[in-house]
């Protein structure tokens, strides 16, 4: 493919027949049944999903307390998931009952055309509130919010809390890096609102970010009763559903003193 593709092309790849590979979605895979890792992989324009550190950082008190669902203390935090590879991130869904579809994953080749990979990955039509816009057709499980204890050195040691948040868009919201393949304008706007589409096409572009502001939808972790330091960690593709180029740079570290104040951490 040539290093700048266009809407015009991913479109036209869209509807164009492709063959499905099937076999082991890489949740249950072993790196040699990743298409993107070995032989033949550098064929592909795989993708390399990465995250920012936790952004904007805020305390919200809400109820009375304890660890009820949305109850407590609950630190808010931003994220980026950025696309870093030779190719975007692309998923394909398909339904398969009412609001749910199942992925296939879309990975371009070198000279052109494109290949799909069977997932385990799926796509849920949800509803963050008439707030935020309604509800859209979003990835399941494609970042994870949490806490971590450190150890002696640090680092992260065992997780403690995690955040309520699993749905996600792959969209292109931001152009955060101008790099090879990284197109100037959106490929994949934001998902999709319709709830009687059989199919939808969801992605970030090479260079491009899908950024969440630390005030939307359940965009927190509650920390109530913690206090210390810890480690707020970002997971990106935190169960393994996705190919990608590279597994081994899909987590971010910021360190954090709570109860959480504004200003330099002292850790």
């Amino acid at each position: 493919m040539k290093a700048r593709y266009t809407v015009a092309l991913a479109t036209l790849l869209l509807l164009a027949p492709v063959p499905l590979v099937t076999g082991a979605a890489p949740g249950g895979a072993s790196p040699s049944d990743n298409p993107c890792i070995g032989p033949g992989s550098r064929e592909l324009l795989c993708p390399d999903l990465r995250v920012g550190s936790a952004a904007d950082l805020y305390i919200e008190q809400r109820g009375s307390g304890g660890y009820g669902y949305g109850h407590g203390v609950l630190l808010h935090a931003g994220n980026d998931i950025r696309s870093r590879g030779r190719g975007p991130m692309e998923l394909r869904g398909r339904r398969y009952r009412r609001n749910w579809m199942r992925a296939n994953q879309a990975i371009y080749r070198v000279g052109g055309g494109v290949q799909i990979f069977r997932t385990e990955a799926k796509l849920h039509f949800y509803s963050v509130g008439y707030e935020y816009g309604g509800s859209y057709w979003k990835v399941q499980d494609p970042l994870s919010m949490e806490v971590w204890s450190l150890d002696e050195h640090r680092r992260p040691l065992a997780r403690v809390r995690q955040g309520p948040k699993v749905f996600y868009c792959f969209r292109d919201l931001e152009r955060t890096r101008a790099m090879k393949r990284s197109p100037l304008r959106r490929v994949y706007p934001a998902c999709n609102q319709d709830p009687g589409r059989k199919r939808v096409r969801l992605g970030t572009s090479v260079g491009w970010s899908d950024i969440y502001p630390s005030t939307y939808d359940r965009q927190w972790v509650n920390v109530s009763g913690l206090r210390g330091c810890f480690a707020f960690v970002m997971r990106v593709d935190p169960l393994n559903l996705l190919y990608e180029e590279s597994e081994r740079n899909n987590r971010s570290t910021r360190i954090i003193r709570l109860p959480y104040r504004d200003g330099p951490q002292h850790c």
